[in-house]
């Protein structure tokens, strides 16, 4: 199958338009149904189901979608090799993540990281947490930072940590005297919560039906900075991953409880790559650092919480 087809057909199946595609391509829409015509012909099978709204694609065509990623993503891999035989003195290496773990955690383990390997270049996208995982099974980024609840097809994880959901606040509101919490001690108190498409508002929402109890945010929002500022500044409480408050918590300007609901403690905190890709070997490297790095910041945050005294201990084996 020639190269151009399938890089045609890949952006079709990308963007789910002809037109779209074309122009994204810089070619004409007619260049573009030609091939795609001609790759249905030499297969015997339709790729796409034309419907109003876009073109969706069919069995076959999410099969050969499949196929051609992964034979994009080798041959860059290839040429990544090719120029890194002097060792890391060249590379990128591509990240998706969401907003959380862009404002202190990523950025961090990327300076510490050029220390090392200056000449590597990054590629940073924040998105929603389920977008992360969709990049990294359609090969559109090498690495995924974000969480998970269950296992996702196309997805290796190179790396898995408990993410539990806890109470952020600043030392002195009134609940930080507490050692930890019940879902109920928030309600009489400024609250700001994410919205309903992330996997910490679908816990919290669990957990609030599951115990009879009813939270109604001040704030609500996708964006942790206007959370973070929020809660310094309005005295209220968000319900967060303590990775995602690194800075805050190890600085003192924050502090995090426990909230006593197991629900809470279901998400994990993972690096995702694509199943069965060789990753460049810039990306490889970054893997192994990351999970250093997150290693190490754990570390720093059980300390922390669990002996500060202005921090009430989080039980034994239940991780950060």
């Amino acid at each position: 199958m020639h190269g151009t087809a399938l890089r045609y057909f890949l952006e079709v199946a990308r963007t789910g338009s002809v037109s779209e595609a074309s122009s994204r391509l810089n070619v004409a829409a007619s260049a573009v149904s030609r091939q795609i015509a001609k790759l249905e012909r030499d297969l015997g099978s339709r790729l796409f189901e034309r419907r109003p709204r876009g073109m969706v694609l069919s069995e076959a065509g999410r099969l050969l979608a499949t196929y051609a990623r992964r034979m994009t993503l080798e041959g860059e891999r290839v040429v990544s090799r090719i120029r890194e035989l002097e060792g890391l003195a060249r590379g990128e290496v591509r990240i998706a993540t969401t907003e959380g773990f862009a404002l202190d955690l990523m950025p961090e383990a990327i300076v510490a990281f050029r220390r090392r390997y200056e000449g590597i270049r990054f590629d940073l996208a924040v998105v929603p947490f389920a977008a992360v995982t969709r990049l990294v099974q359609n090969g559109d980024v090498d690495i995924g930072v974000t969480f998970g609840l269950a296992p996702s097809p196309d997805v290796k994880v190179q790396r898995a940590w408990p993410a539990p959901i806890l109470a952020v606040m600043t030392p002195d509101h009134p609940l930080a005297a507490r050692e930890s919490l019940m879902l109920q001690d928030l309600r009489d108190h400024p609250i700001t919560l994410s919205e309903a498409n992330t996997t910490l508002r679908q816990l919290v929402d669990m957990a609030c039906a599951d115990e009879g109890v009813a939270l109604e945010p001040v704030l609500v929002t996708n964006f942790v900075s206007a959370q973070r500022r929020f809660v310094e500044t309005e005295g209220g409480v968000l319900v967060a991953a303590p990775l995602s408050m690194v800075s805050g918590l190890l600085s003192g300007r924050l502090v995090a409880r426990r909230i006593r609901s197991p629900l809470l403690h279901r998400r994990r905190f993972e690096i995702q790559t694509m199943l069965d890709r060789t990753l460049p070997r810039a990306a490889e490297a970054f893997v192994s650092f990351l999970s250093e790095h997150i290693d190490s910041n754990l570390a720093a945050l059980t300390t922390v919480l669990g002996s500060r005294a202005d921090a009430g201990p989080l039980e034994a084996g239940e991780g950060i």
